[in-house]
């Protein structure tokens, strides 16, 4: 990105930072905006222990304009190692209390309009889990899962994703996306969207995964029209790993995240670590 494509700011992107990892520390400690009005929306999977997310919005937070967060399924997860204990909607909501002291805007939160260049736009960070609805044509849920563990490819989500109160991940998903359905309906219809979620609002980004059993932690099928429905310019996500541009139903969507360190390179070609949604590439 040259300074004359951000020179009025531009909104940005990154997920899957996982700050648990020495290297991936590092990297995050080198982001900075390129302008005083820059935006970063942070698509989830910061880390795993509660102090560490708190550690990388904090830092952000301080050099960027405007920090946008949404969770993943990471910072959902209960490991023996965090001091913090705290599981399903509890754990989810000590997150929003901390960005809430350190201004970093969440779900929770009312959608921002970003006037930058391609703007103005609604920018709407969603908390939608999955369902397993993302799982082989002709089979159960209960098949699905018995295929995952027989090929060992099963999301550890199973052991340390914790959907309490609810009675299920799948439940949870359910609820979350009929309140993010309300939120989106009560915005300013008159302006168009950028989506913001862990993970992938369609299908079609999961087929690219090794293996095909691990779809069925990536997503649902209840935002399948999502993008459409609400008038989306651009949709930020995360979780699978594979950073990059794909087209849907005429719609950019950017698979944004940083990934582990075994596995970045050469996705990150020339220091390339954060994804431009606005203004569009190619625009000014």
């Amino acid at each position: 990105m040259s300074s004359a494509k951000t020179a009025q700011g531009s909104l940005l992107a990154i997920s899957d930072l996982h700050v648990g990892f020495p290297e991936n520390r590092s990297l995050v400690e080198t982001l900075r905006p390129e302008t005083a009005e820059d935006w970063l929306v942070v698509a989830g999977d910061v880390g795993e222990r509660i102090a560490d997310v708190e550690w990388t919005l904090a830092l952000l937070k301080e050099r960027f304009s405007t920090v946008v967060w949404t969770p993943g399924n990471h910072e959902l997860w209960t490991t023996p190692g965090d001091p913090e204990q705290l599981r399903g909607e509890e754990r989810y909501h000590r997150l929003i209390q901390i960005c809430r002291r350190l201004g970093v805007l969440t779900p929770e939160d009312p959608y921002p309009i970003w006037t930058g260049p391609g703007g103005p736009v609604t920018v709407a960070p969603l908390f939608i889990l999955y369902d397993h609805s993302f799982r082989p044509p002709g089979t159960t849920q209960a098949e699905a899962l018995a295929q995952a563990y027989a090929q060992g490819v099963v999301c550890r989500d199973e052991f340390l994703l914790h959907p309490h109160p609810h009675p299920s991940r799948e439940a949870w998903c359910r609820d979350r996306v009929r309140e993010t359905e309300l939120r989106l309906e009560a915005r300013d219809p008159r302006l168009p969207t950028v989506l913001v979620n862990h993970f992938p609002l369609l299908r079609e980004p999961t087929r690219a995964l090794r293996h095909q059993a691990l779809a069925q932690w990536c997503g649902t099928e209840h935002t399948a029209d999502w993008h459409l429905r609400y008038q989306a310019v651009a949709v930020a996500y995360g979780h699978l790993h594979i950073p990059g541009t794909s087209w849907h139903d005429g719609v950019r969507f950017e698979e944004v995240s940083l990934g582990y360190p075994r596995e970045r390179r050469p996705h990150h070609e020339n220091g390339r670590l954060l994804r431009r949604l606005l203004p569009a590439p190619g625009r000014v």
